[in-house]
């Protein structure tokens, strides 16, 4: 039995060789360069892999779905493992390919296409917001007309927030259009245009195992995701338990999940406006883990990783008792996108202020650090926990202002 595993980000927080420990399987590994470079992590040699590998490009290159078809074959694959966003519709073509289980191109699609998202979200009747498929600047043009401005502007495929952009005036929607390649190779448009929905941004995170939901539980963003660059702590908080707007957000994700599908044992993360009028509208969805320190406060929640159990079942092997409840405890993240210039001072991580339960630092002292290149690119991330939302938040508070006391960058 040999798995290839699809991997993008660090190789240290994804320990494939422990979570695939007791199936005796070889690991075949094609990963990207620029993100073993990034985190300065080393390509695995001993056993279990087989072999491992990394492509330049790895996130938009289609040789790594032609690579990873020359991987299966050569090694004879028996199953393939992606946990991250670029991965998902390129292993499930795999999958479909050389019939192996897991997830296939039909849900993955859903998950990964934002046009297509929407299109089963009105299916099954689930609010979005007001959008078109861009082919042309006049598209663009007309739809502005009609639905006014600002609008928001997504790669169809994208991630991260990057290329997300909100035209505010009638000169940036020109500019934009003018200076925009809305159609790919293959003639196929690349943007979505939508309206711009005003509220706050919440998101509902868990796990299906079995073709069961075994977690679901909803956050919410105190800041804009696309605005990677604004400077501030980055405050992303757990609802209460006896928050009604949780037990809404709550039914949201299960008619999402049960609209879009997926596979037998997956992570999702689902991002929910909730608008200025009370109402609740899909933003997108993906059938992976949250990013950022999502999959972290999701751990400290509910006892187990999001990404590895689902992992290990896919395989078929056993994963702890997992009952559907409430979080056993109440978590939040606080997050600083990297800014330029040279990092003088961190704080002293012995002096942490009560309730945090992980700090990470992506920098060193005396390196140059480059501008945040998109909403996942961190100079340093925090999870916190706290008996309530309220108690979750004022820590969360303090440990921004020890943050910001001691760092010196410039």
């Amino acid at each position: 039995m040999t798995t290839l595993v699809l991997h993008r980000g660090s190789l240290r927080a994804n320990p494939y060789s422990r979570w695939l420990a007791e199936h005796g399987e070889k690991i075949v590994l094609l990963g990207s360069a620029e993100q073993l470079a990034l985190f300065d992590e080393e390509l695995p040699t001993e056993a279990p892999y087989l072999h491992a590998e990394v492509l330049a490009d790895y996130d938009t290159g289609v040789h790594v779905e032609q690579r990873a078809a020359e991987l299966v074959e050569e090694f004879g694959v028996t199953d393939i493992v992606a946990c991250q966003e670029f991965d998902i519709l390129r292993s499930a073509n795999l999958r479909e390919r050389y019939d192996l289980p897991g997830q296939r191109p039909d849900s993955a699609r859903v998950y990964r296409d934002k046009w297509e998202m929407k299109q089963a979200a009105m299916r099954a009747g689930i609010p979005v917001a007001d959008h078109v498929l861009l082919r042309s600047a006049e598209d663009l043009e007309s739809f502005a007309d009609r639905h006014g401005l600002p609008i928001v502007l997504k790669p169809r495929s994208g991630a991260l927030s990057v290329g997300v952009a909100v035209l505010r005036t009638r000169d940036e929607v020109i500019g934009w259009a003018g200076g925009t390649e809305l159609l790919d190779a293959n003639g196929e448009p690349q943007w979505l245009a939508e309206s711009f929905v005003d509220g706050s941004m919440c998101h509902i995170d868990g796990t299906v195992l079995d073709g069961r939901i075994a977690t679901l539980w909803p956050s919410q963003y105190q800041y804009a995701l696309a605005d990677f660059r604004d400077r501030k702590g980055r405050v992303d908080i757990a609802l209460d338990p006896s928050d009604p707007l949780a037990r809404r957000l709550v039914a949201f994700g299960e008619r999402v999940l049960e609209a879009f599908g997926g596979p037998e044992n997956f992570a999702f993360h689902i991002e929910v406006f909730h608008t200025t009028n009370d109402e609740l509208v899909l933003c997108e969805a993906a059938s992976r883990a949250g990013g950022a320190g999502v999959r972290d406060v999701q751990q400290v929640m509910f006892g187990f990783d999001p990404m590895e159990y689902p992992v290990r079942r896919q395989l078929g092997l056993p994963v702890g008792t997992v009952e559907r409840r409430d979080p056993q405890q109440l978590a939040g993240q606080l997050l600083f996108t990297k800014r330029p210039g040279v990092l003088h001072a961190l704080p002293d991580p012995t002096t942490l202020p009560e309730g945090v339960v992980k700090y990470t630092t992506y920098a060193e002292l005396g390196e140059t650090v480059q501008d945040a290149a998109h909403s996942g690119d961190f100079l340093a991330a925090f999870v916190i926990t706290g008996a309530d939302r309220s108690e979750t938040e004022a820590r969360i508070r303090a440990a921004e202002e020890w943050f910001w006391e001691r760092l010196h960058i410039g």
